[in-house]
């Protein structure tokens, strides 16, 4: 019998800072719509493929809910077929919670709580578009640097922005703005990466003016001013003088935080306690830096994208955090926020650098080696055979096997009934995890043959094999939130709303009584 918890619980263990992970196991479009501060959507057919690496550690405490839908029962079974020893289900679901405690619109919401929380403590200084607009044209000596990844930057952008990522503004700033005179003006695309990013230059110390454009790109096209596209600019490499700088102002500030600083006897003594204690080894760096080398068992995590979306990477609240760097800067501002966040974050020494032997703790792998699999040779030769693509449906929209219907992976089975045809079902998804996952649930559903496209729809873009873009829609698409704050094409109204429900998080929040947030002062 599937164990429960109650909401009373649960709550309690985040009060006490405990661990506990809390899952939302329906797509993220509804997920988007209501759910607990602390609940990261993982859908039910993606459980397989994300989990292990949100949840390090088969023994940590897992909680799953859905609405009504009937995910939480399935779903609990489908983590501890996994090896997950310590597994429940919210007593009354997403509705039971709603009586105990605040529920959540959106989207990295501990993140955005956090930053509406730094700037109603801090007083973060900002200005609106009108006003920063005025500082731009009127040719004096400023920089504006936008602090979300390239992509975004390079989607639209403020008129001569330069992109700089949010966890390497403390590391350069000196060489882009080495004249106090410079103001610096800090954007993205809403409010929670200006606020961070600026909070971030103060907290540093630089002796420059630092104002975040106040709510970002939204509330620069809700003035009527245009938007660049296509921008390239970014921050060139640190020089020696910018990381020396950095440096002394990241570890004064660090310091004044509380953020601890440990070495590879330390992080070794952390890995032989991981079966007890969940432990996330991060590095912080640019993307690209990670790639070319990084140290054995830490994930790619960039600073800046870590404090905004920390529930992309770690899911265990009251879990413990090493985070790396090569520069004594970008881990230490960054933990300098987790810190504040509530989280028990450590910063591994700059130097200290793990052999690639480094004892690292085992994690969960779904055996998949038994779902029969077809090729895409095969496939190829099969055409009474349906493709049922799992993929995100955006992921869809781009480009998919000819013939292939979109499916939601938690209605998968409901949906199959819609699905033409009496020949095999072919199940594809990405890179074939998601799909070989849920080849057993489809084979319970359906008397049809049952395959799953081996090494998924790569595989069969690798070997030059066509695709289209004409869309079958065996469910309703509701596996994405639209965010008001990505794109060229949001409403104004979607826009108006977004900000007025960020600016209400404080309030939310103190409401609640969970979060542990605790900001710093100088």
């Amino acid at each position: 019998m599937t164990r429960t918890i109650t909401p009373e619980a649960l709550r309690r263990k985040w009060v006490l800072g405990e661990e506990v992970a809390l899952f939302d196991l329906r797509e993220e479009g509804p997920y988007a719509e209501a759910h607990p501060l602390f609940a990261l959507t993982l859908p039910l057919s993606d459980i397989e493929a994300r989990l292990p690496g949100l949840v390090p550690r088969l023994s940590a405490p897992i909680v799953v809910y859905d609405d009504g839908e009937g995910y939480a029962a399935p779903g609990a079974a489908r983590i501890a077929a996994l090896g997950y020893t310590d597994v429940a289900v919210l007593e009354g679901g997403l509705s039971g919670y709603a009586r105990h405690g605040e529920v959540y619109r959106d989207v990295n919401v501990p993140s955005k709580a956090f930053g509406e929380l730094v700037e109603e403590i801090r007083d973060t200084p900002s200005l609106p578009a009108p006003e920063v607009k005025r500082i731009l044209d009127g040719g004096g000596d400023f920089v504006v640097l936008d602090a979300r990844r390239f992509e975004e930057f390079n989607t639209m952008s403020i008129p001569g922005g330069r992109s700089v990522p949010g966890g390497e503004l403390v590391l350069r700033i000196h060489d882009l703005a080495p004249r106090p005179e410079t103001t610096v003006i800090v954007n993205c695309a809403g409010r929670t990466r200006s606020i961070i990013g600026t909070q971030s230059l103060v907290n540093a110390g630089i002796p420059n003016r630092v104002v975040a454009l106040r709510n970002g790109t939204i509330g620069w096209t809700l003035a009527g001013l245009p938007l660049a596209g296509q921008a390239e600019a970014r921050a060139p490499d640190p020089s020696a003088e910018a990381r020396a700088v950095a440096r002394a102002r990241a570890a004064a500030w660090a310091g004044r935080v509380g953020v601890p600083v440990i070495g590879l006897e330390d992080l070794a003594g952390f890995r032989a306690e991981a079966g007890e204690r969940t432990l996330y080894t991060l590095d912080v760096r640019d993307p690209a830096e990670y790639a070319a080398g990084h140290p054995a068992g830490f994930a790619s995590a960039p600073g800046g994208q870590l404090v905004q979306a920390t529930d992309e990477w770690v899911a265990v609240r009251g879990a413990r955090i090493v985070l790396y760097d090569n520069d004594g800067v970008r881990a230490r501002m960054a933990a300098s926020w987790l810190h504040q966040m509530g989280w028990d974050v450590h910063v591994l020494a700059e130097g200290a650098e793990p052999p690639a032997d480094f004892t690292r703790p085992a994690v969960a792998r779904a055996d998949l080696s038994s779902v029969p699999g077809i090729t895409p040779s095969d496939l190829a030769a099969l055409p009474e055979a349906a493709v049922v693509d799992l993929a995100r449906a955006a992921v869809y929209r781009r480009g998919h096997l000819p013939g292939a219907w979109f499916a939601s992976g938690p209605e998968l089975a409901r949906d199959l009934a819609a699905l033409p045809g009496d020949g095999p079902v072919v199940l594809t998804s990405p890179d074939g995890v998601v799909a070989a996952a849920a080849v057993a649930v489809v084979r319970a559903a359906t008397g049809r043959q049952v395959l799953a496209l081996t090494g998924g729809t790569a595989a069969w873009a690798a070997e030059g094999r066509p695709t289209e873009v004409d869309a079958r829609w065996l469910s309703t698409p509701i596996d994405a939130y639209k965010r008001p704050y990505e794109g060229t094409d949001n409403a104004r109204e979607a826009m108006e709303g977004y900000i007025a429900w960020e600016l209400k998080l404080v309030a939310q929040l103190a409401n609640d009584g969970v979060s542990r947030f605790r900001v710093v002062r100088p």
